[in-house]
């Protein structure tokens, strides 16, 4: 839990980072690349290290490697951001954060772990609190366009939470972290070169609560904190919880960015807000408490 709770806060710590970057020029494509190739930098060499000579595990996970990196790592991100150019932010994240329900379902349908009615009542709870966190009740419009591509962010947060849970593949967390990074700044590099992801770029420093600060400064900590050691952490928490635990504690992230949206940003969560976070917070709990009742297979039982 602790792993995981580690991962939530730094994932969510990306939207504050970026928000000066984006308002100063930068695109999102641009933040993006420059976020997981950084994290892919830092990464890599531990993934290496991890493997101890065992290029056959690399060899054999070839494939899932690079369909982790493709969906899990530039697609949900790709998707994200082109979710937000059509729509609002915050139906955006709630098509996105349905990732959990697609676990359940994925984890009934594909190993018969049926969910019992403790772990219902907390996916309801974990729902209802994502709406008042994100404050929807304010109404919003969507576009068709936007939510498809909020639903491609969905299957790509989806697959983060069902591979990293997976431990059939023999892949130490952070080896396959290292792998996913590495094929995801690929594929965000090559969707740059090709036009379909804009970039621009600007030297110029951002401020934060009105402090002045280097754009390298930011830029790092969105490499370190917000995508490498979000990314190991939330693997090695997933090994531990499995899947569906998992990826209903991740929900954790959307309370961890409110705040550091106030942190960072003075942009004060309001009562509803505080509300629906206590909500999701009750409602992993349930999750949690669930996960005893589970009918079927083991969590996250892979046939090798």
């Amino acid at each position: 839990m602790g792993l995981a709770l580690v991962s939530a806060a730094s994932f969510g710590l990306s939207g504050a980072l970026a928000t000066p970057l984006l308002a100063s020029g930068w695109t999102a494509g641009s933040v993006v690349l420059v976020r997981i190739g950084l994290a892919a930098l830092i990464v890599a060499p531990f993934g290496v290290r991890a493997l101890r000579g065992r290029w056959s595990l690399l060899r054999r996970n070839a494939g899932l490697i690079a369909m982790y990196g493709a969906l899990a790592v530039a697609a949900a991100q790709f998707c994200y951001f082109s979710a937000v150019s059509h729509m609002q932010v915050g139906p955006a994240l709630l098509i996105e954060y349905t990732a959990p329900a697609a676990v359940v379902v994925w984890l009934w349908l594909r190993h018969g772990q049926r969910p019992g009615p403790v772990t219902l009542v907390g996916a309801g709870l974990c729902a209802l609190g994502l709406v008042l966190v994100l404050d929807l009740l304010s109404g919003a419009d969507l576009s068709v366009p936007g939510v498809l591509w909020a639903l491609g962010a969905m299957v790509g947060c989806a697959t983060y939470f069902i591979v990293n849970g997976d431990e059939s593949t023999g892949l130490p967390p952070i080896a396959l972290a290292a792998g996913g990074l590495v094929a995801g700044a690929a594929v965000l590099a090559l969707l740059g070169l090709v036009g379909l992801m804009p970039m621009t770029i600007d030297g110029a420093p951002v401020d934060y609560l009105g402090t002045s600060v280097p754009v390298w400064l930011p830029l790092v900590l969105l490499g370190v904190v917000t995508a490498a050691v979000a990314y190991v952490t939330g693997i090695a928490a997933a090994r531990r919880l499995g899947s569906r635990l998992a990826s209903f504690v991740a929900l954790s992230e959307v309370v961890a960015g409110v705040l550091w949206a106030w942190l960072l940003l003075d942009q004060l969560p309001g009562p509803v807000q505080l509300l629906g976070g206590a909500l999701i917070l009750a409602g992993v709990l349930g999750v949690k408490l669930g996960e005893r009742t589970v009918v079927g297979a083991e969590p996250d039982a892979v046939p090798a």
